[in-house]
């Protein structure tokens, strides 16, 4: 019997690629409060929750409510969504073989509820999930814990049964930290490495397998 519980996914860049959609947008939002957004900003940006990258434009330009900037955010990056925001490469194959082996999976995402359910309508329509969370659903988003250990305990498990599919900094951190094992596979932002993460270069390399090999030893089989 396998020892892989659940698998929890991240949305933005993992399963549908939409990070460059999300950089466009703070890119515009900044060049409309004076600021030119470059490769140093990427890590106030990438992988962010929408409060997260409000804070930092309103930070290096000194000026604008966050709150504001964070509302013409998540606008903006919603508008783009709409238009179409393809699956990543190898997602639905993987999504589909889960299916197939019975193995349960969730979505857990640091974008807020209203991205969340514009992608389940739209690329991610009739994905079977188990639980989907949002930015809005946990007290704290990614890079803290919390997403990930709600989305473990929603399904009756540990987060050391479950195995977190990641593609920024912080949402490997905040999976981590939570106890998953962790599968990165970086988009826009390289990643660094820990005893408690593997990578793989595109989800098309990617089966349950690879997946169950990614706990911690001794729950894998």
């Amino acid at each position: 019997m396998s020892g892989l519980g659940a698998v929890l996914f991240d949305m933005d860049g993992t399963l549908v690629d939409t990070e460059v959609l999300w950089w466009r947008t703070a890119e515009e939002i900044a060049a409309a409060l004076g600021h030119t957004l470059t490769d140093a900003d990427a890590p106030e940006v990438v992988g962010r929750a929408v409060e997260d990258t409000a804070a930092h434009l309103v930070r290096v330009t000194g000026g604008g409510d966050p709150a504001r900037v964070g509302a013409a955010l998540t606008e903006d990056f919603l508008r783009r969504v709409r238009a179409g925001a393809p699956m990543r490469p190898g997602a639905r194959r993987l999504l589909t073989a889960l299916t197939t082996e019975g193995v349960p999976f969730a979505l857990v995402s640091a974008s807020p509820r209203v991205v969340v359910d514009s992608v389940l309508g739209g690329a991610l329509a009739r994905v079977p999930f188990a639980l989907t969370l949002s930015a809005d659903d946990t007290a704290r988003t990614k890079p803290h814990p919390d997403p990930y250990r709600a989305a473990a305990e929603r399904l009756g498990l540990e987060p050391r049964a479950c195995v977190a599919v990641e593609d920024s900094p912080d949402g490997a951190a905040s999976a981590e930290a939570a106890g998953c094992g962790v599968l990165v596979v970086p988009s826009l932002l390289p990643v660094p490495t820990s005893a408690a993460r593997r990578f793989a270069r595109t989800l098309e390399e990617v089966t349950p397998d690879v997946l169950r090999g990614c706990l911690a030893p001794g729950l894998a089989s």
